[in-house]
């Protein structure tokens, strides 16, 4: 179905046989995808419909009847008139929670739970803080495998607690967080012989890099900067990893600057590359109201390194109210309903400031905020007007 393919050690450069069961090099370094040779008509690939599949010679699947798909991908490109008018840029958003579940892990899952099917997994697992564990549950669902999620009990929205749930997985609730989750999960897989399904697997992230590619195809050209939430670390590095094959091949000629945006209590990235560490600190008890990235040990931060340094990009941090404030911004003025973790890139936009936004920028925004509804509630509660009488109602409407 596509060319050869083998994993690759980004710190020692190992090659390892794609079939092989494993997430890490014997090393300890992280594995990509890699392949032997790439051939693409792009003008034949053009003709397909948009979504992750329309990019299947990009992507390591050996079988097309194993795929297991929801019609992932294919997301709208908004162009932002309001922000574009007010930051003298012209300014879009990727929104990836028009996913099937609801955010961008749909495209890395397709992938992810399809290679389990061909290597013969009956089993997944996933630590999360709820998009991922939506996401494996409804994938694993549809190709008629067993999904176990591990969650920190008290880190988890409703909304996607609720569809991991409705979906059939197994829900394990911990105390504890993400971070403490993915270790246990890492040992399950090892130990019972389930295959894991976090961005430490690198086939997830090849679904992921389809992004990169949906956005050089809507727009028709290469954006100045592409502004990505990252809390795990796998999306910057993916997106980046589908721009340099897009690249390699010809079908662009040049890239974008990566900018990266971690929330503030949950910022361990943003800290080592602003304040001249040679290495990560890990937060042991990150603290943010944007859930899906409270993560204080991103597993990818390697690869996010690698990618905001080669693209000659930055990352930055932001405040909760920050966060609640472009959340808030980017519904009313654009129309459109993330949740807090997707509006970090948005929060991040607004803090560059003019001087330094190019041309043309793509936040990322990853998730839908029907994901996460307490938090709106809780803080635009003062705003519902209640009422007794007719007249009461009809004195709102003369104001």
């Amino acid at each position: 179905m596509c060319a050869m393919y083998y994993l690759h050690c980004i710190q020692c450069d190992n090659k390892y046989n794609a079939n092989e069961v494993r997430y890490t090099c014997d090393c300890g370094g992280l594995l990509e995808v890699k392949f032997e040779r790439l051939s693409i008509d792009i003008n034949e690939l053009r003709k397909r419909r948009i979504g992750v599949w329309r990019y299947r010679e990009f992507l390591p699947v050996d079988v097309e009847e194993s795929i297991v798909s929801l019609q992932e991908g294919g997301t709208p490109l908004h162009y932002c008139f309001s922000f574009s008018d007010s930051l003298k840029s012209d300014v879009y958003v990727k929104n990836e929670g028009r996913n099937p579940t609801g955010s961008f892990k749909d495209r890395g899952m397709t992938i992810g739970v399809t290679k389990a099917k061909e290597l013969g997994f009956k089993r997944v697992i996933c630590a999360s803080t709820g998009n991922t564990s939506s996401s494996l549950a409804a994938y694993a669902t549809k190709a008629q495998l067993t999904a176990y999620v591990v969650v920190p009990s008290h880190a988890i929205a409703l909304g996607k607690m609720a569809q991991a749930l409705i979906y059939g997985a197994v829900v394990i609730a911990i105390e504890g967080n993400f971070d403490e989750a993915l270790k246990i999960v890492r040992e399950l897989s090892r130990n019972k012989g389930i295959y894991l399904l976090n961005s430490i697997n690198p086939f997830r992230l090849e679904g992921q890099k389809t992004i990169a590619f949906e956005i050089i195809d809507e727009l028709g050209h290469v954006p100045d900067k592409i502004v990505v939430p990252i809390g795990n670390a796998g999306n910057i590095s993916a997106i980046w990893k589908g721009m340099k094959e897009y690249k390699e091949l010809g079908i662009i000629d040049k890239l974008p600057h990566m900018i990266g945006v971690q929330a503030a209590g949950a910022n361990p990235i943003a800290m080592m590359l602003n304040e001249g560490f040679e290495e990560l600190h890990p937060i042991s008890n990150p603290e943010t109201v944007a859930s899906a990235i409270k993560i204080g040990n991103p597993v990818n931060w390697t690869k996010a390194v690698t990618a905001i340094r080669e693209s000659e990009g930055f990352v930055l941090d932001v405040t909760d109210n920050e966060i609640l404030s472009a959340q808030s911004q980017i519904a009313n003025k654009e129309g459109i309903f993330i949740e807090p973790a997707s509006a970090a890139s948005i929060a991040g936009l607004f803090k560059i400031g003019t001087e330094k936004i190019g041309d043309e920028i793509v936040c990322i925004t990853t998730g839908t905020g029907l994901k996460d509804p307490d938090i709106v509630i809780e803080t635009h509660k003062n705003k519902i007007q209640r009422v007794r009488t007719r007249r009461e109602i009809s004195n709102i409407l003369d104001q």
